[in-house]
Order: C-alpha cells, then sequence, then structure tokens
C-alpha cells in the first residue's frame, strides 16, 4: 500500500498528523526531514505532508527539504513550519511580522478552496507561530486570512500543492480534520481503505519473516499493549511464543492475580508467572532520581528475561532451540516522549526504549512500535483479545515504581498500594472507569507535612490524584470529578492509609505536565 509520508521537522506532536492520517482510513508514515528526496520517492509515497517545528525557515541551519520534492508530481501539504517551509523553498517570502498568534483564531477561508470545501466561512483555528508567510509563491492562490496573516493558507491545484499556517491535527481546530480529508481525497485522490485487519495481515506477515521458526519471549503485564502484542505473535507463530509475567514488587493490589486469571485462562497462550520483586528492590534501593529509576527498571526486566530464557531452554533439554527474540508492547509515544524521533526532545526514557541496557542479546519484536493507544485497542478487539483488558486503563511498565517520588522501599509501596486500591475502588463505584484515560496515585515520599489526626500531631506524606483524560496520551487534560467524589477518596485514605495525611489533586494538562510524574 502506498504511504502518506509525514515528513517531521521535530515537532513534539507530528505523529499526530499521522494518527490524523490514519482516522482518515489512510496509511501513514514519519520520515525524518533529514532523509534524501530520492529515498522519500523510493517508498513511491501518494501523497506527503510536512510537519510543523520548532524553528524558524531563515534562521541558520533551520530544517529545510529539497525543492525538487514539489516538482515529482506527488501532492504535498505543507503545515505550519511545513508551509512556511514550501512558501520559502518556491520563491514565497517568509518573516516574522511582529506579532505571534497562539491558540484559538478566528480565521476566514475561501469556500471554493479544496481544503475547505463544505466548511464554514468562519472558522476558529489553532495556530502556534511567530513567522508567517508574507507573500505566497508564485501560482499560488490565497485561500485564508487572519487579522495577524494575510496569508493563512494556499494552494497551487494544478501542481497538486497546499498549505497551512494553521494546525489541523489537534482537536481545537474543529474543521481540521476534514481539511486533512479534504487534502487527502479530493487534492491527493486516495481512498478511504485502510482499516485495523490491514495492520493485523502486515504485522502477522513482519513476524513470521522475522521470528522463522524460532522460539520468543514475550514481556507481559497484562496491560493493553502487551497482552495485544502477545495475541499478534501468537496469531502468526503460534507455540513458539512464551509469555512471562514478572512480578517486579511494583504492582498495585491484586494486579498479579488479575493477569493470571483474566489473561492465562481465556487466551490460550502459554504464560509463566516469575517473582522478581527481591531483584527490583535490591537494585532501586537508595535510588531517587527518575531517569535512573526506569534505567534500573529497564535493565532488570531484561536480566529478568535472560533468567527466563535460560530457564526455557534448560526445560527443552536436547529439544532446545536458540531463544532470540523478546517480545514488547512498545506503542509511538513511547518511542517519541524517549527521544525515539528524530529532532524530537527526551522527554523521559521509557523503561522499554531508553531504558534498556547497552548489552542486550534479545532481537526485538515490537509489532506495536508505530501505533497508537486506540489503535491498539482496535486490533486487540479485532484479535478477540477479551473487552476487560482492551479496556483497561493504562499502567506504567515501571509500575508504581515511578509514582513514588523518592526512594522506592517495600513500606512506602505498602503504603501507596493501599491508597491506590482506594481510589480505584471509589472511581470504579462511581461510574468513572469510562470517563476518564487513566488516574496515576503518587506518593510524595519525600515531602511531609504537619496533620492533625485523632487529636494528636502527624507528620505525614501527601498523596496526589492525577486523574487524565486524553486520546492519544500525547496529549491529556485533567479530568473533573465530582466534588463529593474527591471528599469520599480523601477521607477514605486519610481515615485507613498510614503515614498519609494531606490528599491533593493535579489539575495540569499535558503538556506542560506529563501524564506520570516521573
Amino acid at each position: 500500500m502506498r504511504p502518506v509520508l509525514v515528513v517531521d521537522f521535530g515537532a513534539q506532536y507530528a505523529q499526530l498528523i499521522a494518527r490524523r492520517v490514519r482516522e482518515a482510513k489512510v496509511y501513514s508514515e514519519i520520515v525524518p526531514h533529514t532523509m534524501p528526496v530520492a529515498k522519500m520517492l523510493e517508498k513511491d509515497p501518494a501523497a506527503i505532508i510536512l510537519s510543523g517545528g520548532p524553528s524558524s525557515v531563515y534562521a541558520e541551519g533551520a530544517p529545510s527539504i529539497d525543492a525538487e520534492i514539489f516538482e515529482a508530481g506527488i501532492p504535498v501539504l505543507g503545515i505550519c513550519y511545513g508551509f512556511q517551509t514550501m512558501a520559502a523553498a518556491l520563491g514565497g517570502k517568509v518573516g516574522r511580522t511582529g506579532t505571534r498568534e497562539y491558540g484559538h483564531t478566528d480565521t476566514k477561508v475561501e469556500s471554493e478552496s479544496c481544503l475547505f470545501a463544505g466548511t464554514p466561512l468562519d472558522q476558529s483555528v489553532w495556530m502556534s507561530h511567530g513567522d508567517a508567510v508574507q507573500a505566497a509563491p508564485e501560482g499560488f492562490q490565497v485561500t485564508a486570512s487572519t487579522k495577524e496573516t494575510p496569508v493563512a493558507a494556499f494552494e497551487d491545484p494544478a501542481r497538486k500543492l497546499y498549505g497551512l499556517q494553521w494546525h489541523p491535527e489537534v482537536k481545537h481546530s474543529p474543521f481540521g480534520q476534514k481539511a486533512l480529508e479534504n487534502f487527502l481525497y479530493e487534492g491527493a485522490g486516495l481512498e478511504p481503505t485502510w482499516t485495523s485487519g490491514n495492520i493485523i495481515d502486515e504485522q502477522v506477515e513482519k513476524i513470521r519473516a522475522q521470528v522463522g521458526d524460532k522460539q520468543v519471549i514475550c514481556a507481559l503485564s497484562g496491560g493493553v499493549d502487551s497482552s495485544v502484542a502477545a495475541a499478534l505473535v501468537h496469531k502468526a507463530v503460534g507455540d513458539q511464543l512464551t509469555c512471562f509475567f514478572i512480578d517486579h514488587g511494583l504492582l498495585r493490589a491484586g494486579e498479579r492475580e488479575q493477569v493470571e486469571q483474566d489473561y492465562a485462562s481465556s487466551m490460550g497462550i502459554k504464560v509463566v508467572t516469575i517473582d522478581e520483586s527481591k531483584r527490583f528492590l535490591d537494585a532501586l534501593a537508595g535510588v531517587s532520581e527518575p531517569e535512573a529509576k526506569r534505567k534500573i527498571i529497564g535493565r532488570e526486566f531484561i536480566r529478568s528475561f535472560e533468567a527466563a530464557q535460560r530457564q526455557l531452554l534448560a526445560e527443552a533439554g536436547d529439544n532446545a532451540k536458540d531463544i532470540e527474540f523478546l517480545v514488547q508492547g512498545t506503542l509511538y509515544p513511547d518511542v517519541v516522549e524517549s527521544g525515539g524521533g528524530e529532532g524530537t526532545a527526551n522527554i523521559k526514557s521509557h523503561h522499554n526504549v531508553g531504558g534498556l541496557p547497552d548489552d542486550l542479546t534479545f532481537e526485538l519484536v515490537e509489532p506495536l512500535r508505530d501505533l497508537f493507544k486506540d489503535e491498539v485497542r482496535e486490533i486487540g478487539r479485532q484479535l478477540g483479545v477479551p473487552e476487560k483488558i482492551v479496556a483497561r486503563q493504562p499502567f506504567p511498565g515501571p509500575g508504581l515504581g515511578i509514582r513514588i517520588i523518592g526512594e522506592v522501599t517495600f513500606d512506602r509501596l505498602e503504603t501507596l498500594r493501599a491508597a491506590d486500591l482506594i481510589v480505584r475502588e471509589e472511581l470504579t463505584a462511581a461510574g468513572m472507569d469510562e470517563e476518564i484515560w487513566q488516574c496515576p496515585v503518587v506518593l510524595l515520599a519525600d515531602v511531609r507535612s504537619v496533620g492533625v489526626q485523632g487529636d494528636g500531631r502527624t507528620y505525614g506524606h501527601p498523596i496526589v490524584l492525577r486523574p487524565v483524560s486524553s486520546e492519544d496520551a500525547m496529549t491529556a487534560d485533567w479530568t473533573r470529578l465530582p466534588y463529593d467524589l474527591l471528599a469520599r477518596i480523601s477521607n477514605r485514605i486519610t481515615n485507613s492509609v498510614e503515614e498519609v495525611n494531606r490528599v491533593v489533586l493535579d489539575c495540569t494538562s499535558k503538556p506542560p505536565g506529563t501524564i506520570e510524574w516521573e
């Protein structure tokens, strides 16, 4: 299938563009702006979208793209920085206007434009720029403007070249998806034929080609990602797969039993549980720095799977085949936040990406690496993964280890487990499980505050509630929980969890915060 290439100019949310293209049932791939045009053309793209980015096109060393791409007869859409790059490459003028547009901006569009067909003439769009196209290239028609930006969109239908100053990929541009679909369907002449079934067939074929007849082990956490990854690999290679559930001692109350009952009993896949809690707690002793904790947890996961590999080989005896492959439920947001996208910042190392040890001996099988959470859930449903697993709220691989701010100890884990269980029970009882994306419960172990309990002075720790709503984990907003629900949670925690005398609510969006505290 011919891809729509999203050329990444270092935008933290370039993957959102790819996701919106997929929502339009058109296959997309992300490529770095440093890829030579000849290599892009080798992929036989059906269309190209140039992403936004943090640079100024006229700055020294700014990312650019060879103007040859605009002469290849391939439909191209430029967004924000990509819009400005297109304008500059084709002879237009780009400069700093002295004014900036951030957030909701009133815009007038031309109804005769390809991009804006079927949308209102007056729109609110999401802007984020300090530079602007001051003059469109020759042959282009200006199709949108704002008070501060006379050239907010342009197009040259004859050459199938289009551009937008604003961000259609974000939900804050109400008609943004329609503009993208107009480009894909009308501007590029594509059909909406890419589905989750295509993904499954493609990944099964890739897994079989990669693994051959070798044995494979899977890092099963019981969450959505690893469960769907395991189901995909099992569909591809069957009994060549053995799943290992590593109890690293950083799980929530009842988590181990839930995985053993809900997953192992319903999926028909061999699952072996290994208790490695001592290994992880010993390795984390005395460590408080978040990145160090993540890397330690990532390293000890691999050490645990190496031990599992030796165990499998010993059990197989003379019939043993090398176990070279390790399945992980890595998603695209994990890769992006770990600095895996060219030009993107390392926000935090995920244990299964930036936290892996340098001496890794396994070859990784990551069939979900280019997918978003909602796509993974849909694939899981197509594969027959039980709904209670597919719909499960995300829980990080490092577990409660990154929800304790400070050193991870057994006593602190027990405190956090007790508080977390109360929160989960109350959210479920209030019918909020489908209203929120997830609700991290955080123990501020390095913080104490004065309180009064039982007529006596206490000096306990705060618990932080972090309820968030999201679609893809790349952006999020805090969920407005009812006050009476918050009151019940606070009362139960402070009345029954020792060492906790205060419950606080985190009402920060992402960005600027991340979903997890560490």
